[in-house]
């Protein structure tokens, strides 16, 4: 059994502020209450979950499962999509008492009998953990019996935060997964990729993806959207990792080139100018005069053809003042295609934000004064609406009842948002979704009607 979180994924050396600073800060361990919002478990799931012919059992109570099972909007497609379904074996209080192993084991033969899965991922919570259930040994077992990989998640809750979960699973694909199967060569191309952190919320790789076929860049594999075991058993093949908005991540990706030289790059598909910039740093790293030639000539057309598509609401949109509050890499990478859209971010979120995150939106923050909102809660937000005379709200759909007190219109930017935002096409729904909250009636309707009825 191994109860203890890798050292390593509290101090990774290639994070940013780990690079620039000499005394390593490294990640802020567990402490009572910090995961509130998001738990290491939670976190692992949510990286894994949309490999869509895996099986993923929550060993521990339901409730677990009912924390973490189909948060994001994550799309797949083709047959045997199995990460809709959520299992757990349902720790009661008798497993407290006598163990839970073989209950572990007979339920994943029994799932692996059901539905033919080409791996599974046991994922470990705070009670196994606590009682000394050796999922490590269960998994070895039954890899060997059932022919697939069954992967252990060392994911207990009371590690650390979500943060620290994406870590954990990225060290249990690196760990059990990558590198156990090589390609067939007809799916190899000259310029072949893997996207780390890339979910498919909303369909979102498709943008991507079309982006990236169009300039004859081959995606071999997704960690993890729409992603199969086999794509990610063989990915260690590609020429480069571009890790997206996740600096979870990075930790995957610099194991990666440890062990296979793998070089890797972190870049953002939100917003004209960063997909344009992803774009050009992806055929750069290749150094290959006529891949960059061709992206040039690609950016150049595509972004003509944006811009026209934009043009109606960036007229309308230009000057408009956000409230950006969501989390992580998201503080920075939508606010680099609101600057697209030519509107002013007044303020945007840092709770959940690292270092780079932070130096990131001091970086795309046009007009030197953005406030880093680290404090959330729905007093604060309204008071920074009034007070900034803010437009509209951009955040998670636990805050859409913030803006609707504040008369103000709200969009839904978080995981659960309807719409894709990535590349050319995403930047073009996002100006026109806010184009359309922004021009509807209701919110100067009532704001009337509320300012008659105060006075």
């Amino acid at each position: 059994m191994r109860l203890k979180v890798k050292d390593e994924l509290f101090d990774e050396p290639s994070c940013e502020h780990n690079i620039k600073k000499k005394e390593k800060k490294g990640c802020k361990t567990a402490s009572p209450g910090s995961s509130s919002g998001g738990c290491a478990f939670d976190g692992a799931y949510i990286v894994l979950n949309p490999i869509k012919d895996a099986l993923h059992i929550v060993h521990g109570p339901i409730n677990c499962l009912g924390d973490s099972y189909n948060q994001r909007t994550s799309e797949s497609s083709g047959k045997d999509v199995y990460f809709k379904f959520g299992l757990a074996t349902a720790m009661n209080e008798n497993d407290l008492v006598f163990g839970s192993e073989n209950k572990l084991k007979d339920g994943v033969i029994f799932a692996v009998n059901k539905f033919k899965p080409k791996g599974v991922f046991i994922y470990n919570t705070c009670v196994p953990a606590l009682t000394g259930e050796d999922i490590e040994g269960v998994a070895k077992e039954l890899t060997s019996m059932l022919g697939i990989p069954v992967v252990p998640v060392i994911s207990q809750g009371f590690s650390g935060s979500k943060n620290l979960g994406n870590k954990i699973a990225g060290d249990a694909l690196f760990n059990h997964v990558i590198g156990k199967k090589e390609p067939d060569i007809d799916i190899l191309s000259d310029y072949n990729i893997n996207l780390i952190g890339e979910y498919n919320i909303k369909g979102e790789l498709l943008y991507i993806k079309k982006a990236l076929s169009d300039n004859g860049i081959n995606v071999l594999s997704t960690i993890t959207g729409n992603s199969r075991m086999e794509e990610i058993m063989y990915s260690h093949k590609a020429g480069l990792n571009v890790v997206i908005c996740s600096k979870a991540l990075v930790y995957l990706a610099r194991k990666m080139k440890e062990k296979y030289g793998l070089p890797f790059i972190e870049e953002s598909f939100f917003g004209l100018s960063a997909t344009n910039t992803s774009l050009m740093h992806i055929a750069e790293n290749f150094h290959d005069d006529k891949l960059i030639n061709r992206v040039k000539k690609y950016i150049t057309a595509r972004t003509k053809n944006t811009q026209n598509e934009l043009e109606v609401y960036r007229r309308f949109l230009s000057g408009k003042k956000v409230l950006l509050y969501t989390g992580g890499v998201k503080s920075w990478s939508l606010l680099s295609a609101l600057n697209d859209l030519g509107m002013h971010v007044v303020a945007t979120g840092v709770k959940k934000s690292t270092e780079e995150d932070k130096d990131r939106i001091k970086e795309f923050d046009k007009n030197g004064n953005v406030i880093m909102l680290d404090n959330g809660n729905p007093v604060n937000l309204i008071k920074t609406i009034k007070e900034e005379n803010i437009d509209i709200l951009l955040a998670g759909g636990r805050n859409q009842y913030t803006a609707l007190k504040s008369l103000i219109p709200f969009l839904d930017v978080n995981q659960e948002r309807l719409f894709p935002y990535t590349s050319y096409e995403g930047i073009v729904n996002l100006g026109k979704l806010i184009y359309f909250e922004l021009k509807s009636p209701l919110f100067d309707f009532l704001k009337s009607n509320f300012l008659k009825k105060a006075s």
